[in-house]
């Protein structure tokens, strides 16, 4: 299990190719990659803020839960924090069973996870100003099925 929380761009092509290199204990892997939407088309920045130590802890916690849950044979956590421009990547999963349903399982569970209860806080800044993302109803509900 890998978990990192940075500041720095990374390649999710590269990242799922170390991550699924040499595994001969797994059957299916499965990732997904978030990335920087500007729906209104005056996003200048997304800032993405947390609390270190605080955060890595909380997220390590739950992909040990789901590493445990769902047979994982290995997990991945990436998630960016700072100024995050309209079409980088935010965050990845990736998550590595013996078989499809436990790999897509738990990538589901660990993206609904980091969507409405990790411990980071977004702000959009636009060309009119800046406001803080406040959670969704539907992030919510899409954690309350596990």
């Amino acid at each position: 299990m890998e978990i990192r929380v940075t500041s720095d761009l990374f390649d999710p092509s590269a990242e799922l190719s170390g991550f699924a290199k040499g595994r001969m204990d797994t059957g299916a892997v499965v990732t997904f990659t978030g990335v920087v939407r500007d729906t209104a088309g005056d996003l200048k920045t997304m800032r993405i803020e947390h609390y270190p130590g605080m955060t890595e802890k909380a997220i390590a916690k739950i992909a040990g839960e789901a590493q445990t849950r769902w047979s994982l044979t290995d997990c991945l956590v990436i998630h960016r924090y700072g100024d995050l421009a309209p079409g980088e990547a935010i965050m990845m999963v990736a998550t590595a069973a013996g078989h499809r349903a436990e790999a897509f399982e738990a990538a589901e569970f660990l993206m609904d996870y980091l969507k409405s209860r990790a411990p980071f806080w977004k702000k959009e800044i636009t060309e009119t100003g800046a406001e803080w993302v406040a959670a969704k109803d539907d992030d919510e509900d899409a954690l309350s099925r596990w």
